[in-house]
């Protein structure tokens, strides 16, 4: 099984006749995602070709050749016309609040945002909207959600690895690369990066909550980074409500108090929201943290053997 996403969700791009929605709209139908259609109000009606090759695990059923993707005037014409439940958002900053509430206002279940950048007020208000309406939103300013071999929202590269018995929640983008890249000889339900600005639409609470209750699902990375009490407010969540194994990696132990270390939601004040104090609690509810990426996989890997051994 896969959280969020499977290989029948049909997904609209706002932002695909741009130069980045392009590029990755050919990279997620390389991959076998059902993409069916843009949204740009000024080309209606017209269409995007996409030089297809299958790429990734999964993706063999891809048709070679030229796809021809419909763009409509709205994500309203364009869900009426494919049945679409998933938009994903290529948009600059200054129109993503008004893309995210159009999806949501047109009945989209799961909408991925991947623009950075976006005011914090902005996101706000389209959080609230998207949770008003049972919308979900991933992001912004994250790279998406994968699950391997049946379908990628977003900017992860899918050849990375392969579908598995490992969830993985990520902050970072640059690091749930990694961490796939590390583990791909076990490989992965789903892949989510959720970002890492102060306000986003999904948590890593969230993400938890949705690996423990798919059953394929057998172990869980988590990455946070220094800055915020998101990664001690899991803790909390998974000493209450998580049965799973979890393994975390926390990015900043090196970094210096007082500062914005990269994301924008990563500030540091004194002892809270230091790597320290996040690995200390999330130890403190039995959860394995590594210092390192690669020890953190090395962690999950030991416990995943463990678990074979308890089976066998």
């Amino acid at each position: 099984m896969s959280v969020f996403l499977t290989e029948s969700d049909r997904v609209i791009v706002q932002g695909m006749t741009g130069s980045e929605g392009r590029k990755h709209t050919r990279r997620m139908l390389c991959a076998g995602t059902r993409v069916v259609a843009g949204v740009n109000p000024r080309k209606a009606g017209t269409s995007v070709a996409f030089d297809v090759e299958p790429i990734g695990p999964g993706a063999g059923a891809v048709p070679t050749g030229a796809v021809e993707v419909p763009v409509h005037g709205s994500v309203a014409e364009a869900r009426a016309a494919t049945g679409a439940e998933v938009s994903v958002i290529f948009v600059p900053p200054a129109f993503a609040k008004g893309a995210v509430i159009e999806a949501v206002d047109a009945g989209i279940r799961l909408i991925v945002v991947i623009t950075e950048g976006i005011p914090v007020a902005d996101a706000v208000a389209f959080r609230a909207h998207a949770a008003a309406h049972g919308a979900r939103v991933i992001g912004p300013n994250c790279p998406g959600i994968i699950s391997p071999g049946r379908s990628n929202v977003g900017i992860t590269p899918p050849d990375i690895t392969g579908p598995g018995p490992i969830g993985l929640v990520s902050k970072s983008g640059t690091l749930t690369y990694q961490l796939m890249h590390e583990l791909r000889d076990l490989g992965f339900t789903t892949c989510i990066g959720i970002g890492g600005d102060p306000v986003i639409g999904t948590t890593h609470i969230d993400a938890l909550a949705a690996f423990e209750a798919d059953p394929d699902t057998e172990l869980i990375v988590m990455i946070g980074e220094i800055g915020g009490d998101a990664e001690e407010r899991a803790a909390a969540y998974i000493a209450q409500s998580v049965t799973k194994p979890v393994v975390a990696y926390v990015a900043g132990f090196t970094a210096p108090e007082g500062r914005t270390m990269g994301h924008a939601g990563a500030i540091v004040s004194g002892s809270a929201g230091t790597a320290a104090a996040k690995k200390e609690a999330l130890e403190a509810v039995g959860v394995t943290v590594g210092r390192t990426p690669s020890q953190t996989a090395e962690l999950a890997r030991r416990i995943h053997r463990d678990l074979a051994g308890a089976r066998a």
